[in-house]
């Protein structure tokens, strides 16, 4: 599960294989998400790792992440939240909180924190995961990440946005997508006529 140095896979860092037990709101049964499986398929993985079930700024980022679902499924993009709860806790709680009425994404388990060590996102003193969001491509490359202590929630809207550009980006690599981008919007072109010159290229 581990990288070779024991050290938390980074950026740019293609991401050993991990495999975890989940609960699919959609079909309302029990199962297993592999990344090798999601690689087979072509998907871009979304990992939302959060701190626990039955908490309260955890079910406000998942019922935000649900909102937006399927626009990140149009873009190719599967998304499974994380924690260190079970998957019976898992269909417990979505039982149980109204804010989770609309999640149809997969809940994965990792009680052992083997996947949430391997993000370095699990926190040793409580067992718990930090608000991690990871962003791996169809090749299996992490390209994005973002870590949150326990009292900040993210936005949705924000982690569309970055999927969009790395969905557009693997297709346009000589490009980069400056801050704020959305698709349709002016690109930037790296080279030397674009050194001191990024306001006139977006003009």
């Amino acid at each position: 599960m581990c990288v070779a140095d024991n050290q938390p896979i980074r950026v740019g860092a293609d991401v050993p294989n991990f495999e975890m037990e989940t609960y699919d709101p959609k079909s309302s049964q029990f199962g297993k998400i592999s990344l090798e499986e999601l690689k087979k398929t072509g998907k871009w993985t979304v990992l939302l790792f959060y701190p626990a079930d039955f908490t309260f700024v955890c079910p406000t980022e998942l019922a935000d992440l649900a909102e937006n679902y399927e626009t990140l499924q149009k873009l190719g993009a599967e998304v499974v939240s994380v924690s260190t709860d079970t998957k019976f806790t898992h269909l417990a709680w979505l039982q149980s909180e109204k804010l989770l009425a609309n999640v149809k994404f997969p809940m994965a388990q990792d009680p052992t924190g083997a996947v949430s060590r391997l993000f370095g996102v699990y926190d040793e003193t409580t067992g718990l995961a930090l608000r991690g969001t990871f962003i791996i491509n169809p090749e299996g490359k992490l390209v994005g990440s973002e870590v949150n202590f326990y009292n900040v929630g993210r936005n949705a809207a924000e982690l569309v946005r970055k999927v969009e550009a790395n969905v557009y980006l693997a297709g346009h690599p000589d490009e980069a997508c400056p801050a704020k981008w959305h698709q349709g919007e002016k690109t930037l072109k790296p080279g030397e006529a674009l050194v001191g010159k990024v306001h006139e290229a977006l003009s």
